[in-house]
């Protein structure tokens, strides 16, 4: 009987896969996997400088490919508990994420070994499995199951534990087929016909659609509905992008980090159909502020446990959003509403109209939705952004361009701070031939700054934009207007991050106010380098997003 090792074993199961990029941090816990993928020579490897990057690189190019992303925790203990961070973003990004954690020996567990800590249990609360691999022969099989687990139904990561004895250990030669995932279909063909009939009678309609579109390829789809049915559509936080930017019928993003025209859509329709989104908390707030408490909603999701969940459905059904938006096409009259159609039409055009101004804003320092338009005028119509989270970002949610599908990539429901770098990486990983552009705050650049070493060593070039305020600007915001301007721990002095980027290889671009954004961006596109371009942006220009968690200040 032919025999190979467990690193080789995990190599043919990512090939058969499709897997052809993996991301990590070389560590001593599956050093034969990394000799499986030098011999082999057919999956790259991106090394990043820290775990959580490399978490973040592997989340961003699944949600860019539709296949699961996988970081390898290299090393046991300290390199695996690194990428906590990572595993929490991409649960509540609903991204298949898939980590080989290396684990201590089999016969070192339990003994209070160097670098053991329960990993197991670390993991599982933050994730859809956390599993020891305890038998050299199930390595291989675990490793398919925890493909299938990520990738079916709600996405998410899965992580495998495995012992660094079972990489060296013999197992039987294996030549892995690529696994076919089940993908539910439309929602069942009754709720379909209650739907159209819902939506074909209202005389408020709007769509709300959710990152289901991008996952299931099915922007082509939404557009051809809303076109169809001659409604606006508006999108959950995070996937401004499931139509093209300026389409005459798209709102843009909803909600408390959206724009004004597309929270009223959704808080004065009579009928909202949601298709491949939760109205989780994000988008809503879970609050009557952002969906009518009169609005009738029709609710279809991937994961039936969404469904109705923060709002009462009156038809509820579980399907895929794309399939059930081209049943909805076939099914559904266009409603008579042009008078909600003529309302939204003013609405948008006035919106577009305050965007065109925020472009000729000349304060200095810099405001930052004078950098936004600007910004949003040099994106290249094929650009992949990737945002932060952050008061600049937060300002950038909704007014950038997003003209190609898959072209925005954010943290989503976990919010952290310091995930657009790595994440530009992952996606250029993903999509070599278009250009990335990652938009960060300074504070937030600090977190993985190194990673730009990181891209040029690996030749994955990208842009990166630090709107520089001096400030973790969300929380200054707070204190500014609740604390009577008390301010501790929310001005920070940031590096040069321009002429760091020079010092790591790349290229680096100051601007020095308005006016100079736009061609220093086209600028860095251009020169195919690693580029950051770094400007001085307004302290003062901060927004609150919470109200409702603090008091008032106290009247003298």
């Amino acid at each position: 009987m032919t025999t190979i090792n467990g690193g080789e074993a995990v190599y043919r199961v990512l090939k058969a896969n499709g897997i052809d990029t993996v991301f990590g941090l070389l560590g001593g816990s599956m050093l034969e996997l990394y000799d499986a993928m030098y011999e082999g020579g057919e999956i790259a490897y991106v090394g990043a400088r820290d775990e959580r990057a490399a978490g973040h690189m592997a989340d961003a190019w699944a949600r860019m490919t539709g296949k699961p992303g996988v970081v390898l925790g290299a090393q046991a203990g300290p390199g695996v508990v690194n990428i906590v961070t990572a595993v929490a973003e991409a649960q509540l990004a609903y991204s298949p994420l898939v980590v080989i954690a290396g684990a201590i020996t089999r016969a070192d567990q339990a003994k209070d070994t160097f670098q053991e800590v329960d990993q197991v249990a670390l993991f599982a609360p933050i994730s859809k499995r956390s599993v020891m691999v305890t038998d050299p022969s199930r390595l291989a099989p675990m490793l398919e199951d925890a493909f299938r687990l990520a990738n079916t139904g709600r996405r998410g990561p899965v992580v495998l534990h495995v012992p660094r004895d079972l990489f060296s250990a013999d197992v039987p030669a294996i030549n892995p087929k690529p696994l076919q995932i089940a993908r539910p279909g439309p929602a069942a063909a009754d709720d379909v016909a209650a739907i159209a009939k819902l939506v074909s009678n209202a005389e408020r309609p709007v769509i709300f659609a959710g990152g289901g579109f991008k996952w299931g390829a099915g922007r082509d789809a939404l557009t051809a509905l809303a076109e169809t049915l001659e409604i606006p559509v508006v999108a959950s936080t995070g996937h401004a992008d499931v139509m093209r930017h300026r389409h005459p019928w798209f709102a843009g993003q909803a909600g408390p980090r959206g724009n004004r025209v597309a929270s009223r859509l959704t808080k004065e329709a009579d009928v909202m159909v949601v298709l491949g989104a939760r109205l989780g908390f994000n988008s809503t707030f879970h609050s009557n502020d952002y969906v009518g408490a009169e609005t009738r909603i029709a609710h279809v999701d991937i994961e039936g446990s969404a469904v109705g969940r923060y709002f009462p459905a009156e038809i509820a059904a579980q399907g895929d959003a794309r399939l059930t938006a081209e049943a909805l096409a076939a099914a559904a009259q266009k409603p008579n509403c042009d008078a909600w159609r003529d309302g939204f039409r003013a609405d948008i055009d006035s919106l577009w109209a305050e965007r065109a101004e925020e472009a000729a804003i000349e304060t200095l320092p810099m405001h930052p939705r004078r950098a936004l338009a600007e910004i949003r005028g040099a994106l290249p119509d094929n650009a992949i952004v990737t945002l932060d989270t952050g008061n600049t970002c937060l300002q950038a949610a909704d007014r950038l361009a997003h003209y190609a599908p898959m072209s925005l990539i954010t943290p989503l429901d976990f919010g952290l701070v310091g995930f657009g770098m790595s994440a530009a990486i992952g996606a250029k990983a993903a999509a070599p031939d278009r250009p990335v552009v990652a938009v960060m705050g300074d504070g937030a650049v600090g977190y993985t700054m190194i990673e730009i070493q990181t891209a040029v060593a690996h030749n994955l070039p990208f842009v990166l934009i630090v709107l520089d305020n001096g400030a973790w600007g969300a929380e200054k915001a707070y204190q500014q207007e609740f604390y009577g301007g008390r301010l501790l721990g929310a001005e920070i002095q940031s590096p040069r991050y321009d002429k760091f980027a020079e010092l790591c290889g790349g290229k680096g671009i100051w601007v020095d106010g308005p006016g100079g954004m736009g061609p220093a961006l086209k600028e860095a596109l251009a020169s195919g380098e690693t580029t950051v371009i770094q400007a001085k942006i307004d302290p003062g220009a901060l927004m609150t997003l919470r109200k409702d968690l603090f008091k008032a200040p106290k009247e003298d």
